[in-house]
C-alpha cells in the first residue's frame, strides 16, 4: 500500500494532454514521496508553473499549444522557454519525457533552456534518480542565490553604517582642525615652540583623517550614481603644467627628480579638470610615499589611436604581478618593505579607477618589484557620455 505523501514534499508539476500518462508519472512520483500537480495542454502548464511554484516541471513536448501561438508538436519547447526566461520561474528544472528520440528534438530541449531528457517509455528507477538529483541541484543553488542576497544586504547595512560614521565624523573634525589652527597661530594665548610644533603635527593628522573620510564618501558618492562631469576643453601640456606647479614644492621637499615629455601632436581633448588633477595627484603621491629615497619622476603624453596617453611613472621599488589589478580595488593596499612612512587608506586608486572610467577611460599599471611602476592613463579625445551642447564650448576638439 502506497504511504501518503508528505504535506511539506517537493511539489511537481507534470505536463501531458494524455491522461494516462499523467497518471502513470503522479503514481510513480507519489510512491517516490513527491506532491503533483498536473496540466493537460500549454497554456494551463505555464499558469500551473506561476501559481504554485513547483520544485520541478515534467514536460511532454506535443501538447495542445492554445494561445502559445507554435505548433503543437513544439509546446512544451515553448513552454520551458517561457518558464526559463520569467524571473518568478527560471530556476525550476525542467525534464522533458517525451515519445520524441529524434537528435534534433534534442538539441531543441536543450535551446529551449530543459535540464534533462527522457524517452517514452521511461524507467521509474531513471525517474527518481534524475528527479532527486535536479532537487538536490535546485536547492543548492536556491540556497547560494539566498546566501548572495543576504551577503548583498550586509554589504548595504555596512556601507550605510560607513557613511552614516564618515558624516558624523567630519563636523566634529572640522572643528577640531580649527581650533588646532587657532591654538598653533597663538589666537587662544603665547604657546611655546615646542607645544606648536606638537600642535601642528596633531593638525596634520587630523587633516590626514579628514582626507581619509573625504576619500570615503567621493568613493561611495561616484560608486552609487553616474558621476557628473564637468567637461572643459583640455590640452595636454597646459594641464600637466599645471599639476606639476601645484607639486612643486612637494618634489622639491622630496628631493624628487622630475621630467616632463609631452608630445607636439597632443590633441586637446575633453575632460573633468579638478577630477582629472586629483587623479595625477594620487599617483604623484603614491610615488612619493611608496619609495624610502628620493625618486626620479616622470609625467608623459602621447597621442594614441583611442585618444590621449598619459603616463606618470617613477624609479620606486615597484609593484608585484600580483597587485596590478588588487591595487584599484577599494581598500588594498601593498606592503612596501622598508617603507614605514607610508599612510594609506587604500582608496586613492580605486577613486583614480572610477575617475577614468567615467570618461569612458581605461587605467593600467605595468611594472616590476624592484624596478619602478608606470600608471598609464588613456583618456577619449571625447568621453562617451559627453553631450554635444557641451561639447561645443570647447572648439577644436575633435
Amino acid at each position: 500500500m502506497t504511504q501518503p505523501v508528505r504535506a511539506d514534499a517537493p511539489l511537481i508539476l507534470i505536463a501531458d494532454d494524455v491522461p494516462a500518462n499523467v497518471e502513470l508519472l503522479i503514481d510513480q512520483l507519489h510512491t517516490l514521496g513527491y506532491r503533483t500537480v498536473s496540466a493537460q495542454d500549454g497554456p494551463s502548464a505555464l499558469a500551473g508553473c506561476f501559481e504554485h511554484k513547483p520544485e520541478l516541471v515534467i514536460l511532454d513536448v506535443s501538447m495542445p499549444a492554445g494561445e502559445l501561438a507554435v505548433d503543437d508538436r513544439s509546446t512544451g519547447f515553448e513552454v520551458c522557454r517561457r518558464i526559463k526566461r520569467d524571473a518568478r520561474t527560471a530556476r525550476i528544472p525542467v525534464i522533458f519525457v517525451t515519445a520524441l528520440n529524434d537528435t534534433a528534438d534534442r538539441v531543441k530541449a536543450i535551446e529551449a533552456g530543459g535540464d534533462d531528457f527522457l524517452t517514452k517509455p521511461h524507467n521509474r528507477m531513471v525517474l527518481g534518480a534524475r528527479v532527486r538529483s535536479l532537487l538536490k541541484l535546485k536547492a543548492a543553488t536556491d540556497a547560494l542565490e539566498d546566501s548572495y542576497r543576504k551577503l548583498r544586504e550586509l554589504e548595504k547595512v555596512r556601507d550605510d553604517l560607513m557613511k552614516m560614521i564618515v558624516h558624523d565624523l567630519k563636523t566634529p573634525l572640522t572643528s577640531i582642525i580649527a581650533t588646532l589652527e587657532m591654538l598653533a597661530d597663538g589666537d587662544l594665548g603665547p604657546v611655546g615652540l615646542p607645544q606648536q610644533g606638537a600642535l601642528r603635527d596633531t593638525e596634520n593628522k587630523a587633516q590626514e583623517l579628514l582626507h581619509l573620510i573625504e576619500d570615503l564618501l567621493e568613493v561611495a558618492r561616484i560608486e552609487e550614481t553616474s558621476i557628473s562631469l564637468d567637461l572643459e576643453p583640455l590640452a595636454p601640456p597646459a594641464l600637466v603644467a599645471d599639476i606639476m606647479s601645484d607639486w612643486s614644492l612637494r618634489l622639491q621637499q622630496e628631493r624628487a627628480a622630475t621630467r616632463i615629455e609631452v608630445a607636439a601632436d597632443v590633441p586637446t581633448f575633453l575632460a573633468d579638470k579638478a577630477l582629472l588633477k586629483r587623479v595625477f595627484g594620487n599617483l604623484i603621491q603614491n610615488s612619493l610615499v611608496h619609495s624610502s629615497s628620493a625618486i626620479e619622476l616622470r609625467v608623459m603624453a602621447r597621442t594614441d589611436p583611442r585618444g590621449v596617453l598619459f603616463t606618470v611613472a617613477d624609479n620606486g621599488p615597484g609593484i608585484p604581478p600580483q597587485y596590478h589589478e588588487v591595487i584599484f580595488h577599494k581598500f588594498e593596499r601593498v606592503k612596501t618593505p622598508n617603507v614605514p612612512r607610508v599612510r594609506s587608506s587604500g582608496l586613492g586608486l580605486a577613486f583614480c579607477r572610477l575617475v577614468v572610467e567615467a570618461h569612458g577611460g581605461r587605467i593600467w599599471v605595468q611594472s616590476t618589484e624592484g624596478a619602478g611602476s608606470a600608471f598609464h592613463i588613456l583618456l577619449p579625445v571625447r568621453p562617451p557620455t559627453a553631450p554635444m551642447a557641451r561639447a561645443s564650448a570647447g572648439a577644436g576638439v575633435a
